[in-house]
């Protein structure tokens, strides 16, 4: 399978711990091509319909539902996780996402 950054896939999250999110819902990769080719794993961000307005988490609407990237919860996955390809982000959110990555770990 091939993995792009900023693809959205269907991952599936469980089993998680204390206030991790949960499910199996869409999750957008954030780890670089080169790392996707050479890596198992895939560092990804979930995307929720809860959309609380912190500084950290990205407004979207994906397939037609209005939710958040919730940068505040990137994590590490295996390829195993992820279920099928939803899509892709669409540009002015992919430069939202980097401003806030940069801002968030970047100092």
């Amino acid at each position: 399978m091939v993995i792009k950054q900023y693809d959205v896939f269907i991952v599936i999250l469980d089993p998680t711990v204390g206030a991790e999110i949960r499910k199996t819902r869409p999750c957008v990769v954030i780890s670089p091509d080169e790392m996707n080719r050479a890596l198992q794993t895939v560092q990804i961000a979930p995307m929720t319909t809860n959309t609380q307005p912190y500084p950290w988490r990205i407004a979207t609407t994906f397939q037609g539902k209005k939710g958040m990237v919730a940068l505040d919860q990137i994590r590490t996955v295996d390829r195993k996780r992820l279920a099928k390809k939803a899509g892709r982000l669409g540009q002015s959110t992919i430069g939202r996402v980097k401003q806030v990555i940069r801002e968030m770990l970047v100092a």
